[in-house]
């Protein structure tokens, strides 16, 4: 934070967070393991939502290129600030958890662009069908699954508090999608197939990463859901809340999908 006046300003827009139970986590009911992969968890979470914050902020900028409808591009603008939100929220676990953990990466390459010789709406398709019906749509039944999993006030709260913000990034990208509808041509469909696919096979190829932990020496998920249940939750919201949604809209990635 730079603090001052400007720290103050930031709390009246979101005042909330200053109010949830901080400084309640004993480190001393847990093992050195157990808080160890809780600080990476939430250090990843932090860069996670610092990334979304950029993707969103290039999704407003595209939404606004394209000359999307105000009150679509009105409702967009709050995406920005809650992702920060959630950044301040998962950094303050991790200082609370004992400090962030060591992570790299290059600050000028958070998210992928867009073409830039692509028509502005297809721009702004390509964003929003990528960060928002993948991404976003995806994120919001993992969140609410490991909300419900979570025991400690601290953890439950915060994620309680991301959950709710989340609920409005995962509409948006069907109501864009509604709005774009008729614009959109076969040709368009295609190519927005092809980055959701691509979106999606990199998705699912982290979820072999995901180190499988034992719940039993976690019993208030100072992480997340115990990683078999996360990884079966998101197979199955990545069908149901992903694929199935853009099939609707004729953006059929099943032929592109790594089995």
């Amino acid at each position: 934070m730079w603090g001052g006046a400007v720290e103050r300003r930031y709390r009246r827009l979101r005042p909330e967070v200053e109010k949830l139970p901080w400084g309640t986590i004993d480190l001393a009911r847990y093992s050195p393991e157990v808080v160890k992969v809780a600080r990476t968890t939430w250090t990843e979470a932090a860069f996670q939502e610092h990334r979304t914050g950029a993707a969103c902020a290039a999704t407003l900028k595209a939404l606004i290129a394209a000359r999307a409808p105000l009150d679509l591009i009105a409702m967009a603008t709050r995406f920005p600030l809650d992702e920060m939100v959630h950044v301040e929220m998962c950094s303050r676990l991790a200082m609370e958890l004992g400090g962030g953990v060591g992570l790299e990466h290059d600050p000028l390459d958070l998210i992928l662009e867009p073409d830039p010789k692509l028509p502005a709406l297809l721009q702004a398709s390509e964003l929003v069908v990528r960060n928002f019906c993948v991404g976003e749509a995806l994120s919001i039944p993992l969140l609410r699954g490991s909300w419900h999993a979570a025991a400690h006030p601290l953890i439950k709260a915060v994620l309680g508090r991301i959950v709710k913000d989340e609920a409005a990034h995962g509409q948006f990208g069907w109501f864009f999608l509604e709005w774009a509808d008729e614009a959109l041509t076969d040709a368009d469909r295609a190519h927005l197939a092809k980055e959701a696919a691509r979106t999606i096979n990199a998705v699912v190829a982290r979820w072999k990463h995901i180190r499988p932990l034992d719940p039993s020496k976690d019993p208030e998920r100072l992480g997340w859901m115990e990683s078999a249940t996360y990884v079966d939750l998101a197979r199955r919201s990545m069908q149901q809340s992903v694929i199935e949604p853009l099939l609707r809209h004729q953006i059929d990635v099943r032929p592109q999908l790594i089995q």
